[in-house]
């Protein structure tokens, strides 16, 4: 497979509010989800990044005025295997592609999982049109959804496109909305408990930040004092005897963060195997089993990166969550 796209090269002047930061932390803030953290920190560490024209280490402290130089070398051979893997495709042009995610498929190769995964089934479907920006092992992939979960994905086919829909990404103006169904009636909640909650009309918005949990390292954590900004959006569209199927706009999109955020407010994801404890914060617990967890991506919308057009996918209820949904309308 051929190197993706050609060098881009970023300017960036820093203003007040990032003097006196760190290298890596300020272009972590200013660019990701263009480029990741680990993305930053590689070109850094390989001297594609200076400052006032001289290479810095990542611990370099800024200063109001510098202007910071990123060069993006391009991509080189990805070494992934294309597939012949079906793809749900919801909206298709020459610049993005929003597919519907199945359940239990993983987005981009990773020890473990080089094939079946999302990224092969794309590049057997592009070829060559997808963006490298973020280098060797995920070209295309501007976000990503946890492998349980289902629903839309936007991927795009060039750089530009990929520097677009992550500029909205960072400026919280994509458009994403999940279903999912939760443990517990989310309209008894105890809002005195939870100050982190608050109600909003006919919503909640959860306000509180997410890290990486401080004993187990595979889970993230909400409340932690190192934790990245992180808010919810939550309405309630049915409730059950004793779950509530609910629908969640994100305002910011950090690992895990709906599973996350519900599982502080007491009332998680139905099925989540790692944030999932069994039983709700009023005490309820699930009268049945589920086939993994019932969180799906529902909705994307997003400007066009070429037209400059609103646009937005619908990506329908799975079959598993249906029939949960209809079961619990029966009990």
């Amino acid at each position: 497979m051929p190197g993706i796209f050609a060098m881009m090269e970023y300017n960036i002047t820093i203003d007040e509010e990032y003097d006196g930061y760190r290298l890596d932390k300020a272009l972590s803030e200013l660019i990701e989800p263009a480029l990741s953290r680990s993305r930053i920190i590689k070109l850094i560490d390989d001297g594609n990044v200076s400052v006032d024209g001289k290479d810095r280490k990542k611990s370099y402290t800024l200063s109001e005025g510098s202007t910071v130089t990123i060069d993006v070398p391009e991509a080189i051979e990805c070494g992934i295997e294309p597939e012949d893997i079906p793809l749900d495709i919801l909206y298709e042009d020459d610049d993005v592609i929003v597919v519907n995610k199945p359940k239990g498929m993983v987005v981009h190769p990773a020890a473990g999982h080089m094939s079946g995964t999302l990224v092969n089934a794309l590049m057997y479907h592009c070829g060559d049109l997808l963006s490298g920006i973020n280098g060797v092992l995920r070209p295309g992939i501007v976000h990503r959804i946890d492998k349980d979960t289902s629903g839309s994905l936007i991927v795009c086919k060039n750089d530009e496109a990929h520097a677009s829909i992550a500029a909205q990404l960072k400026e919280h103006s994509l458009n994403r909305t999940y279903r999912a169904i939760v443990l517990g009636r989310l309209e008894e909640i105890d809002l005195s408990r939870r100050p982190f909650i608050k109600a909003d009309g006919d919503e909640f918005v959860i306000d509180t930040p997410i890290g990486r949990h401080p004993t187990d390292r595979k889970r993230m954590c909400a409340g932690v004092p190192d934790g990245r900004n992180a808010v919810t959006h939550v309405k309630i569209i049915a409730a059950f005897a004793d779950c509530t199927y609910i629908e969640c706009r994100l305002e910011t999109g950090r690992t895990h963060q709906i599973r996350v955020h519900m599982e502080a407010a007491g009332y998680p994801i139905l099925g989540d195997e790692v944030y999932y404890r069994g039983r709700s914060a009023t005490g309820r617990t699930a009268s049945f089993k589920t086939q993994g967890q019932t969180l799906h991506a529902y909705k994307l919308g997003f400007i066009h990166p070429k037209s400059g057009e609103y646009t937005e996918t619908v990506a329908p209820i799975p079959g598993y969550m249906s029939d949960i949904l209809d079961k619990l309308d029966k009990i």
